[in-house]
């Protein structure tokens, strides 16, 4: 994904670092997975793997930040290295805290389980907006490979369905509460997990807006999607 120096050795630095955070991605995508598991199977099983990978996530978080810092100290880079280098930072922060929802999910799971009121509730919906996070990952990390700008754009539409997922998921929410007061709490349980979901979209989202930042030089957070998607036409 990097453009050739004269160094040789500063390109494997950038190779390797960019490989690590795909690693790192394909981690926890991996936790996510497993969270989704947790929920589908009721598996405490799951749970706990999640938490193991955990303690990996941040691991890795920690060697990347410092092989980061090594690089910017070593080379002083400039301009569109210097981009790229924070580039690799940002979407490491973001790959860490979705590890940290997942972890969260999973150990939501873990009380919804306990509580044996799950299968009364309508763990299926959440199910499917948690694959819709997880797919959200994996095309964000794909197109940050290719530093793919037009697939950023569809990232960025694609996080709008999993905010209407959760609107519509709390809306049941509330139904079945309502119905049945003894849902309440595990309804709770679910809301949370559904937040946890919801974020997950939302650092994909991050994830995306940094590609644009790496190959447009500009910050887009803070713009409507029509207007990004016109400066980009």
């Amino acid at each position: 994904m990097t453009d050739k120096h004269l160094s040789s050795q500063f390109d494997s630095e950038l190779n390797q670092v960019s490989a690590r955070v795909m690693e790192l991605g394909g981690l926890v995508e991996a936790q996510i997975r497993q969270a989704i598991a947790a929920l589908a199977q009721f598996s405490t099983e799951a749970v706990d793997q999640v938490e193991q990978m955990e303690r990996r996530v941040n691991t890795m978080e920690v060697e990347i930040d410092h092989e980061l810092t090594t690089i910017i100290a070593r080379r002083q880079p400039t301009a569109r290295d210097l981009r790229l280098l924070m580039a690799f930072s940002k979407a490491t922060a973001n790959l860490e805290r979705m590890g940290d929802e997942a972890t969260r999910m999973a150990r939501m799971c873990r009380a919804i389980i306990d509580s044996g009121a799950a299968r009364a509730l309508p763990t299926g919906d959440l199910r499917m907006a948690a694959d819709l996070a997880s797919g959200l990952l994996r095309k964000a990390l794909d197109a940050f490979a290719r530093l793919d700008t037009k697939a950023a754009l569809a990232i960025l539409r694609e996080d709008d369905l999993i905010d209407e997922e959760f609107d519509g998921f709390v809306r049941k929410l509330i139904t079945y509460m309502m119905e049945d007061p003894r849902t309440i709490s595990p309804s709770l349980d679910l809301l949370f997990l559904a937040k946890a979901i919801e974020r997950i979209g939302d650092h994909s989202k991050n994830v995306a807006e940094l590609i644009i930042y790496l190959v447009e030089g500009r910050d887009v957070r803070h713009q409507a999607l029509h207007e990004i998607e016109s400066a980009l036409s």
